[in-house]
């Protein structure tokens, strides 16, 4: 039985001003089949790059094994897709073609350009490189980005098939909850390991997190008892030091009062207040990193503006197609006020198109129509944003969009204020996806057209945008490949 054993490691960039990892220890059986979680900027990724040895770092990490990562790094990416491969590894033609064949992928996309691949395409063919290699022991970072449902259910079937264990980090819940026996959760000043599934990990998580809480609630209760004594304590001890001083227009005070008595139980009594309040704030010190790990997940708003129509949008016989080969059976829905429609189906099948063909961006040959309601206005969130570019505050300008919504939705999903003065185009892919969605967030619209949301979003910003759906009841039209996501937001669904 092989370990990889992390001890007293302590590693960070040094654009932050804390460490990722401080002090830190940790056993990881490789048998497991590890899910790796986390919020965005944690170190989910950094930790995966720390077993490769691409950091200098201090402490130690052993292990008696090699390692592969997923996804490989294309050089070249205007190589054919079979040469790139070649030169990541060593394989057999009739072996990638096997794997191909199981995800479900013509293995003639072998033979066009790297470059010329989708998303989906590109991740498959990666994947099938992976699942060739049975020597290595593999850490797999965001398997699931730009797969459709099918595809993620074929790698999920496929890594639960899987004899020996694995490090994989995702934020789809359903694939993470079915194929890992373990979970490591990287928090906010620990790592904290979990058996079981991500289920196990959420209904643990949360009694931890109640029960912190409710120890927090009674500490707090403790400090203002506490708090409330010394403070009576002290005004005694004030009182009295003036019994002793007595009252000047009292005739013979100083023979009825024994004043040195008085100020030695004032001084006794306020010296006792004072080690009072030192208790307290010592207590206080000692419990303060009590709620270190409880999550600040602070809720979005979106500016949704009820339309008074009734009817927002009708699609009737709709077909689409960019050669003579339609992309689907023509399809006929609507969508009312209050619903969300959720457009399900594979990879290539015509999702985006629909959603292009309604924002007349559609560059192929359509059959059918679609009728909006008069004036209504819509919010949209694209796959493609390259075209965000400037500071922020440029951005909402340009987008006629209130500058201090666009900042304060970015912070709650995430983005650290320090990254509000970066120009978008030089933000992480994960920042500028953020960028993208609290456009859409701040935009005053009836209706709602999401285009895979959550790529690139951890697991805590799926559940912030959930709750604020799922409480301001938008109209949406959404395209998304997360199953538990479409199951708490969507009020019908639709499958090409």
């Amino acid at each position: 039985m092989s370990k990889i054993e992390i001890k007293n490691l302590t590693f960070g960039f040094d654009t932050l001003a804390e460490p990722l990892f401080e002090h830190t220890n940790l056993t990881i059986d490789t048998q497991w089949k590890l899910g790796l979680i986390g919020r965005n900027g944690r170190g989910k990724t950094t930790l995966l790059q720390l077993l490769l040895g691409e950091y200098v770092y201090s402490g130690a990490i052993t292990h008696q094994l090699a390692f592969t990562y997923f996804p490989q790094k294309v050089l070249d990416k205007t190589q054919l897709t079979y040469d790139c491969l070649q030169t990541l590894a060593v394989f057999d033609l009739w072996e990638i073609e096997r794997e191909l064949n199981l995800l479900q992928t013509d293995p003639e996309i072998l033979w066009r350009p790297f470059a010329s691949l989708s998303g989906g395409e590109q991740t498959k063919v990666l994947l099938a490189l992976l699942f060739i290699d049975d020597r290595h022991f593999p850490l797999i970072d965001e398997p699931t980005n730009h797969l459709d449902i099918t595809a993620r259910q074929q790698v999920a079937n496929y890594l639960k098939a899987k004899r020996n264990g694995f490090i994989v980090v995702s934020h789809d819940r359903s694939f993470v909850n079915e194929i890992v026996d373990h979970v490591l959760s990287i928090e906010k000043s620990q790592l904290v390991l979990y058996q079981g599934n991500f289920s196990t990990y959420e209904e643990q998580k949360e009694k931890r997190d109640r029960y912190e809480q409710e120890e927090n609630r009674k500490l707090k209760k403790e400090i203002g008892r506490l708090q409330q004594s010394a403070a009576e304590k002290a005004e005694w001890s004030r009182g009295r030091e003036k019994d002793k001083q007595g009252n000047p227009n009292q005739k013979g005070s100083g023979a009825i009062y024994d004043t040195g008595a008085i100020g030695a139980r004032a001084a006794r009594t306020m010296k006792r207040s004072k080690a009072i309040v030192n208790r307290m704030e010592e207590k206080a010190e000692e419990k303060k990193g009590l709620l270190h790990d409880i999550e600040d997940v602070d809720s979005l708003t979106i500016n949704y503006q009820p339309s008074y129509h009734k009817q927002l949008l009708k699609v009737e016989k709709l077909q689409l197609s960019y050669t003579e080969q339609p992309l689907f059976s023509p399809i006929s829905f609507e969508i009312e006020q209050g619903q969300r429609l959720a457009i399900q189906g594979a990879n290539g099948s015509g999702k985006s198109s629909i959603i292009q063909f309604l924002l007349d961006e559609f560059t192929g040959v359509a059959s059918g129509k679609a009728t909006f309601a008069h004036d209504l206005s819509i919010s949209y969130v694209r796959q493609n944003y390259e075209d965000n570019t400037g500071t922020l505050q440029e951005f909402a300008q340009a987008h006629h969009l209130s500058y201090e919504e666009l900042l304060n939705n970015l912070h709650k999903l995430g983005v650290e204020r320090k990254v509000f003065a970066n120009r978008i185009e030089k933000m992480s892919l994960g920042q500028r996806k953020r960028v993208e969605l609290a456009k859409s967030l701040a935009t005053p619209a009836e209706l709602f057209i999401w285009d895979e949301p959550l790529n690139y979003l951890d697991v805590f910003n799926h559940e912030q945008l959930e709750a604020v759906i799922q409480s301001v009841q938008p109209s949406m039209l959404v395209v998304e490949h997360e199953a538990t996501f479409l199951k708490n937001i969507a009020t019908k669904m639709i499958y090409l």
